[in-house]
């Protein structure tokens, strides 16, 4: 029996409620009697410009569940902006998690798409509705067109280049301006393999998606008939009982790991994964990105860590093509969204352009993936990106500039008498899960002013914080614990050495252990300065990045079933 029909096809009181109520929006008596009831989970905002188009998708989504003798509701859950909202949308992913899995815990649904663009919203919606289990597909917003700005295309990667060239001097306000005027041409999440991108592929390359849902325009047309074909197939899903733990199987978890080294996705696609894998039980570690990247090497040649953009990729073949590039590291025989198995949907998808889309035997760049570090600084892990690196600074040691907190660096940063020259590590600290709190998109830190006017352009830099996806450097990130946690980052001191060594994988303080722990004796963790509401519960339960950031009473889920009716 349909999960559904708990509600509409109840007699007496309860039935005549959950029926009478639904009817005054002029639904035929029909509809209940025992179609797939399809919800449509929606992250609609104006506040979210990223997913602004989401009520025309929402649309097209209907036409197809109809189609299929489904009945579609939409219904709404809270949306996380990535530009807009303070102090950091990361800080609220969990919460949105928990919108989604108790809106489709607690209503008549049997099969849900959730639509979903911006950064967080993707991880935030699979996460709650992992924690549901009922049959889903998920319908991404779609990459914006390639902006332009004299003569050139451009996207948000580009942003920082900007903001660092005006901070020079050699970039105009008036320059400025008119590169802000041409970067966001149409909808669409950002056009290059930023956070957003990556997450639209995680989910393809998981197989929550119909086959080329990552890549295709968010203006162009063929967005919404995958979005309509997507309602067509939820409904079979249902029929067929073909749920989110029926596709997110073990192998399902390394086959994305690869995909994002292929197409160098964002460092913020580990702490996402790690989260979802926690929501449906399936064991994955930090260690495990380092392991199944190592024999991928970047195909996908898209800014941050290549020259082009996500509509170019669309062009090129896609995510089908990236995945066909590397076929033979991929358990092909895993079940999609789509009824297919990987191999089916990637059959015979070759790339139709191979400088955008290379292959394994000639690839854009022999490095790729994200590295984990382990070391004294970050005992339980830390994260890398090399193809958005310098090859320079590979192995460094250099003295340590510290900054205890965002403040003391936004104060310092362009002090002309900052003891820093480009052999440094620039640290900062109090920047994650506990201590900002919501562990922002602030570790591609700037680089000192008096640096950048010598013509310096990156610097190894590290922090408990994360990075933007569209950002790039020689940027350690997500330093797990974090120094709001007592890890030893909160103890490092201006002058201390730092040994980086990415081929060895490790990240140490040199500083002897004796001192370590006389520095560690006078370290008093700090009270959660948040006495009530949700920032509270945030910093009472959130746990550390190398787990997925993840509130620790939601691991696991807990299932669809509602044994109370409300009257």
């Amino acid at each position: 029996m349909l999960r559904s029909q708990g509600w509409f096809g109840r007699k007496g009181k309860d039935g005549f409620i959950y029926r009478a109520w639904m009817k005054n929006q002029g639904i035929p008596d029909d509809e209940f009697r025992g179609k797939p009831v399809i919800g449509i989970c929606n992250t609609w905002s104006e506040l979210t410009p990223c997913n602004a188009h989401f009520r025309e998708l929402a649309e097209s989504v209907k036409r197809g569940v109809w189609e299929a003798g489904g009945f579609p509701v939409e219904f709404p859950v809270m949306s996380l902006g990535e530009t807009l909202m303070k102090p950091t949308a990361m800080l609220f992913r969990n919460l949105a998690s928990m919108d989604v899995e108790e809106s489709i815990r607690a209503n008549p649904i049997d099969g849900v798409v959730l639509l979903c663009g911006c950064d967080k919203t993707t991880p935030s919606l699979v996460m709650g509705a992992c924690s549901v289990d009922l049959p889903t597909v998920v319908v991404s917003g779609g990459p914006m067109l390639t902006g332009k700005y004299n003569g050139r295309d451009i996207g948000t990667s580009d942003l920082w280049r900007f903001s660092e060239d005006s901070r020079r001097g050699i970039m105009t306000e008036e320059e400025l301006n008119l590169a802000e005027a041409g970067m966001c041409r149409s909808r669409g999440h950002c056009a290059v393999m930023g956070t957003a991108s990556s997450m639209a592929c995680m989910v393809e390359s998981l197989g929550l998606s119909l086959p080329g849902n990552a890549a295709i325009p968010a203006a162009d047309a063929n967005r919404k008939v995958l979005a309509q074909l997507s309602g067509r197939r939820i409904v079979e899903m249902v029929r067929e009982d073909v749920k989110l733990s029926d596709i997110l199987t073990r192998p399902a978890f390394e086959n994305a790991i690869r995909v994002n080294a292929a197409i160098s996705g964002s460092t913020n696609f580990v702490i996402h994964l790690l989260a979802i894998a926690g929501r449906i039980g399936v064991p994955l570690s930090i260690e495990d990105f380092d392991r199944y990247s190592r024999d991928i090497p970047l195909v996908a040649n898209i800014q941050p860590s290549g020259t082009y953009f996500m509509e170019d990729m669309y062009y090129a073949g896609g995510l089908p093509a990236v995945m066909h590039a590397i076929r033979e590291h991929l358990h092909m025989d895993c079940l999609t969204a789509n009824g297919r198995t990987v191999g089916e949907n990637i059959a015979g998808r070759r790339s139709l352009n191979t400088t955008v889309i290379a292959d394994m035997e000639q690839p854009f760049n022999e490095i790729a993936g994200v590295v984990v570090l382990k070391g004294n600084l970050c005992e339980a892990g830390a994260v890398l990106k090399p193809s958005a690196a310098s090859p320079a600074l590979m192995q460094h040691t250099g003295r340590a500039v510290v900054f205890e907190d965002i403040e003391d660096y936004k104060h310092k940063i362009d002090d002309p008498d900052l003891d820093v020259d480009e052999t440094c590590v620039l640290v900062l600290k109090n920047v994650g899960p506990k201590g900002y709190p919501g562990m922002p998109e602030v570790g591609n830190m700037g680089l000192p002013a008096k640096l950048l006017e010598k013509g310096v352009t990156d610097m190894i830099r590290i922090s408990d914080g994360r990075m933007s996806g569209t950002g790039f450097g020689t940027v350690v990130l997500h330093v797990s614990p974090e120094a709001a946690e007592g890890g030893t980052l909160a103890l490092v001191e201006d002058g201390d050495l730092i040994r980086l060594d990415v081929p060895n994988r490790s990240l140490d303080l040199l500083v002897d252990a004796a001192e370590l722990a006389r520095r560690k004796s006078h370290f008093v963790d700090a009270a959660n300065r948040f006495t009530r509401g949700y920032a509270k519960l945030y910093v009472d339960h959130v746990e550390q990045a190398h787990l997925g950031a993840d509130f620790d009473f939601l691991k696991g889920k807990s299932g669809s079933d509602v044994s109370r009716d409300s009257h």
